[in-house]
């Protein structure tokens, strides 16, 4: 799942300093770095399997650029993505508040905060970007939460959101 619960809400009060519940959310990768290293190295075997009958040849020279070309455009490609889903965004969940911070894949910071007891959350199942979009409404503004979980993911989190907020609010 690409979110979890890092703190989770205790279920009897307790007189700590920090955050009841703190929830950080992520892009799916279907492709960890440590795959993506595997991946690299078997297509490039994979690719230079053929050259490997060519060496000598001028045949080799004439199928090595575009060979080469391939490879640093997979490389550059793949890279690309994982700086374009370098997103993550933190809820935390005070004893009075509620925040939210979101830092996009340009390291942008963008923060909400709202009194908890305030605090709503929203589920739009139709008329958002995306199908069932969760928002985070209170301190008059709503903000998108978990917008690039998937439909399934976004129905979950509303929930844990839902039952969430609530206890959060008794334990001021």
């Amino acid at each position: 799942m690409p979110y979890e619960w890092v703190k989770e809400l205790p279920d009897t009060p307790t007189e700590s300093e920090g955050p009841l519940a703190e929830l950080h959310l992520w892009p799916y990768r279907s492709l960890p770095r440590k795959g993506f290293v595997t991946f690299f190295a078997i297509t490039s075997a994979f690719i230079a399997l053929p050259l490997i009958a060519m060496i000598g040849s001028p045949v080799m020279w004439g199928l090595l650029p575009f060979i080469v070309i391939a490879m640093g455009l997979m490389w550059y490609l793949l890279q690309r993505s994982y700086r374009d889903g370098d997103v993550i965004e933190t809820m935390t969940l005070w004893p009075e508040r509620v925040d939210l911070l979101h830092r996009d894949k340009t390291g942008k910071t963008s923060q909400w905060t709202c009194n908890i007891y305030w605090a709503k959350v929203s589920l739009h199942p139709r008329g958002g970007p995306v199908p069932n979009y969760v928002t985070l409404k209170g301190n008059s503004r709503e903000v998108e939460i978990g917008a690039f979980l998937s439909e399934d993911e976004r129905k979950e989190l509303y929930s844990e959101l839902l039952l969430a907020l609530p206890r959060a609010a008794r334990k001021q």
